[in-house]
């Protein structure tokens, strides 16, 4: 009978059977760690950033795949509205902060404004540095009131972004994920790294740093992001076996090439 297997099909749903297992475990932890969380009544946000493609999201799903809905979201907003347009920049963020007992996680954040918005000219040189001049002391009252605020950024190289970003369209599952900005972004590759050093320098500090998480092998970067988190709080029933995570492929910024 001939095979009715399809090679590019195939290649989405290749597992690393050490990878599951690792992630398995951690994914455990999570759910220990969400429970600590909700009971403690503490408040965890994640910032999810990186450039497009960096995996970002794919990370997001494999932090919530088994966490209990009841106290955790996932927050992704889209083009501001009318409405949104005339408020403060960050009031539309801070509305969906977390409440006690609750981890959100952002796929993209503020810090829209700090890269995509003045690069693809969606905000004017006045907004961009009125943002820059107030990030630093908003995050640090927030982390003040006691809110765990965590700023990933997802590192990738730019044949590794334009190898992704072509899959995606080579992909009829893929293809919702690219946008117009996704295609422009690629002609914007040091426009890009420009405002992105200028966000690391200007917004990495004591009480909120700047977290890289190496990006070109996606499986490992979910892996070394959860650990980090994992690693920053003691929970009950927090597993010895449960290492750190690894420094040459997660940490603070410093200085960035």
């Amino acid at each position: 009978m001939e095979s009715n297997q399809n090679p590019e099909a195939a290649s989405y749903y290749r597992v690393n059977p050490d990878y599951v297992a690792e992630l398995y475990a951690l994914q455990i932890e999570l759910l220990k760690l969400q429970k600590f969380i909700f009971e403690k009544g503490l408040r965890l946000a994640i910032f999810f950033e990186g450039r497009d493609a960096a995996g970002k999201g794919a990370a997001i799903n494999r932090f919530t795949q088994f966490l209990n809905p009841k106290s955790y979201r996932v927050v992704a907003l889209g083009t501001p509205t009318a409405e949104e347009k005339g408020q403060w920049y960050f009031q539309r963020y801070l509305k969906q902060l977390p409440n006690a007992g609750q981890i959100i996680f952002f796929d993209r954040s503020w810090y829209n404004r700090a890269v995509v918005e003045p690069v693809m000219g969606f905000c004017d040189q006045e907004q961009y540095q009125r943002f820059m001049g107030q990030v630093n002391q908003l995050e640090k009252m927030l982390v003040e009131d006691g809110v765990f605020l965590v700023k990933f950024w997802f590192s990738i190289k730019m044949e590794e972004q334009q190898e992704r970003i072509q899959k995606r369209l080579d992909s009829p599952l893929m293809q919702w994920k690219v946008s117009p900005v996704d295609l422009a972004a690629r002609e914007k590759w040091q426009d890009f790294t420009y405002y992105k050093n200028q966000m690391f320098d200007k917004t990495h500090t004591e009480h909120c740093p700047w977290v890289i998480v190496r990006g070109s092998e996606r499986e490992d970067s979910r892996v070394q992001a959860m650990r980090y988190i994992l690693s920053l709080f003691e929970y009950p029933g927090k597993s010895e076996a449960l290492g750190p995570p690894d420094e040459k492929k997660i940490f603070y910024f410093q200085t960035y090439e």
